[in-house]
């Protein structure tokens, strides 16, 4: 399967790879906050990781790391 990419309106584009996948799994089921989903994935602030969230398809943040990985 080929990465996802995702363009954020400050022209940054994020690869959706493994670490961007445990990060956005542990946003979805846990307490992780915005600002701590921006300093985990190196973005300036809560806005560009709300972007993100919004940007990513939600089957992305709900699959588990390990059926992530085996599809591609």
């Amino acid at each position: 399967m080929e990465p996802i990419k995702v363009k954020l309106s400050t022209g940054k584009e994020i690869v959706i790879d493994e670490n961007a996948v445990s990060v956005l799994n542990r946003y979805a089921r846990t307490l992780l906050t915005l600002d701590g989903v921006a300093k985990e994935l190196n973005l300036t602030g809560w806005e560009e990781a709300y972007e993100l969230i919004k940007a990513v398809p939600s089957w992305v943040l709900w699959t588990p790391l390990e059926i992530y990985k085996r599809s591609g």
